[in-house]
């Protein structure tokens, strides 16, 4: 990764060219290792409910909590751009969307990502017309895990594939310098990204998307509980971690007695 700060016009610039690579961040550390490691995209993800605070989903997170963890990474200075969820029922209508975006963007935040298409084309357009560029997301949405009971695949029926395609479409011509492909069908997904002229970024999705995306502590092995079957980290350094630190327990002298 040269020198030069990423953009969102870089990262639309690559499709085609050289494949995306981007992962979450959430914290001051990672962002840095992320940064020598020359990742292009960072997304301070709502997943952090779930990774950092506990959380059982993404619904509980709150703008407060994005905007804190948004400030630690954009500490680190990254080359890479650094994006930001908008969290759930915080861009209900486009006036929402404005302000939640513009208090990511006032955190450090150089992007926004927003869950959904066509239904949410006018929260969309108004975070465009203020000038502040925004990420897609398509296919299955963590945020509306509640209302679909579960974390579903999508686009295996033809009115799901018809309905991603034209809300990638719409995506695109709204201004979306990119789109989260979550969860689609490899072969929908390979469909929307010859589809349409801006990148798109898989997560278990396949591998015919223009770049893929991955929570940090899935693909490093550190999530402590379930990790999913498309990250396929090399090693859990979880266990390696665990070891460590038994090994430190071990190494710890016992105090010696004192006798009055």
């Amino acid at each position: 990764m040269s020198e030069t700060r990423e953009t969102p016009q870089t990262i639309l610039q690559r499709k085609g060219r050289e494949p995306i690579a981007a992962l979450t961040a959430y914290d001051f550390p990672m962002a840095k290792l992320l940064d020598d490691a020359g990742v292009p995209l960072l997304l301070v993800g709502d997943s952090l409910g779930m990774v950092v605070l506990g959380y059982p989903d993404t619904t509980l997170v709150t703008l407060d909590e994005m905007t804190h963890h948004v400030r630690a990474v954009a500490r680190a200075k990254p080359r890479g751009l650094v994006a930001a969820d908008l969290p759930f029922e915080t861009y209900e209508t486009p006036q929402q969307a404005v302000e939640s975006a513009k208090r990511l963007v006032g955190a450090g935040a150089e992007a926004v990502k927003a869950e959904g298409g066509q239904a949410i084309l006018p929260q969309l357009e108004a975070i465009h017309a203020v000038g502040i560029p925004f990420l897609g997301h398509l296919g299955m949405l963590p945020q509306h895990v509640l209302k679909e009971g579960g974390y579903r695949i999508k686009g295996r029926e033809e009115a799901q594939r018809e309905a991603l395609l034209a809300d990638a479409r719409a995506l695109g011509q709204a201004g979306a310098f990119g789109i989260v492909l979550e969860l689609v069908t490899p072969t929908v997904a390979a469909e929307i990204t010859r589809l349409v002229d801006i990148p798109t970024i898989g997560i278990g999705s396949g591998k015919n998307c223009d770049g893929q995306i991955l929570v940090t502590t899935d693909l490093l092995g550190t999530s402590p509980d379930f990790i999913p079957k498309h990250a396929q980290p090399d090693e859990l350094l979880r266990d390696r971690m665990i070891g460590i630190i038994r090994g430190w327990r071990g190494k710890l002298r016992r105090p010696r007695a004192t006798h009055e």
